[in-house]
């Protein structure tokens, strides 16, 4: 009996010291997953891409990067708050992760309190595209033939996502009839914008940038507050006359609920380190992109739920009552159910 005890106290004691090294273990020592919810190519991704060599390198670890795209960035968002908060999962998220919440119903886990806000990398400014080869020249011409034809189609990177946000209060201010085409990201949608397929979208300028300087894309406003430098010349809607609340997204870094604060300080810190490198900064401005940089007190008031609470309210009726008046489609690569 005496043995038994002993052989059961050694095993006890046994697990109580291999937990303690490995909590004590410093962090990291083993790769890190970066979960994007959006495909590889589009303007979340390009952040994730940019900074994973030299947060590798930092960290002396590699970062796998694993694209989840699907349903607004949700299907990344779950992923995310069901991993364990140990520093090894972290979630690349762009502003839909907390526009969902906004006005959505019913979510499988709590925007706010199933998560960790890190690090806030940079924002970009919405813009409003069409195609090159399309005849619009200026924002009131897409206007005017969106008049003459009623339900006109008009792409967005996903439901709940910034241009979703942006299409419905443009559509609402000039008083036309869009059909709202959701894709599973951005990447898809500029595509169909580039082949024609569809006349116009509300995108990101650090996605679409790159199309607009060859020619494949043709800016026709700045939905946001203010006039970008890498497009000095394209107004905004607000000087046009057409002003709508300004969605334009951020993209940072997310964790799940709990990770420990000298991992979360660890992040952000080296997140900071690597943006004030001047070839990173020319990157992320190249693309159009504002460089925020705000670690975990003012990253977490940007996540909050009120701003994009009151950019769903501010045109009459909650954007989350739009099945009666909107059409939404899902098309080739697009989502396959309405969360708005």
């Amino acid at each position: 009996m005496f043995k038994r005890r002993s052989l059961l106290v050694a095993g006890v004691a046994s697990t109580i010291i291999t937990k303690a090294k490995a909590q004590s273990s410093p962090w990291p020592d083993r790769p890190i997953r970066m979960i994007i919810g959006y495909p590889a190519g589009g303007p979340t991704d390009f952040p994730g891409r940019l900074l994973q060599d030299p947060l590798q390198r930092l960290w002396g670890q590699p970062i796998v990067i694993e694209n989840r795209p699907g349903a607004s960035q949700m299907i990344a968002s779950e992923a995310v708050a069901r991993a364990a908060p140990d520093g090894y999962t972290i979630f690349l998220a762009a502003s839909t992760h907390t526009s969902n919440a906004a006005v959505q119903a019913r979510m499988p886990y709590d925007t706010i309190n199933d998560f960790t806000p890190i690090v806030n990398i940079y924002a970009s400014p919405t813009v409003l595209f069409t195609g090159g080869g399309q005849p619009f020249r200026t924002a009131q011409e897409l206007v005017a033939a969106a008049r003459q034809q009623p339900g006109m189609a008009f792409a967005t990177s996903g439901n709940g996502s910034s241009g979703h946000f942006a299409t419905e209060l443009f559509r609402r201010k000039m008083g036309i009839d869009l059909t709202i085409v959701a894709y599973r990201g951005a990447v898809p949608a500029l595509q169909d914008v580039v082949a024609g397929r569809v006349p116009g979208t509300f995108s990101t300028l650090a996605g679409a940038f790159p199309l607009a300087r060859e020619g494949k894309l043709r800016a026709l406003a700045i939905a946001g507050a203010q006039r970008t430098a890498v497009l000095p010349d394209v107004l905004t809607l607000d000087e046009l006359g057409m002003g709508i609340p300004d969605t334009s997204p951020w993209y940072g870094f997310v964790a799940p609920k709990g990770l420990a604060r000298d991992i979360v300080d660890r992040i952000a810190r080296d997140v900071q380190g690597v943006l004030r490198d001047p070839a990173i900064r020319q990157r992320l401005i190249d693309q159009g992109g504002i460089i925020l940089g705000e670690v975990f007190l003012m990253f977490s008031r940007r996540v909050s739920l009120l701003n994009w609470q009151r950019i769903s309210l501010s045109r009459g009726r909650p954007i989350s009552e739009l099945s009666n008046s909107t059409q939404h489609l899902a098309v080739g690569d697009c989502m396959t159910h309405t969360l708005w």
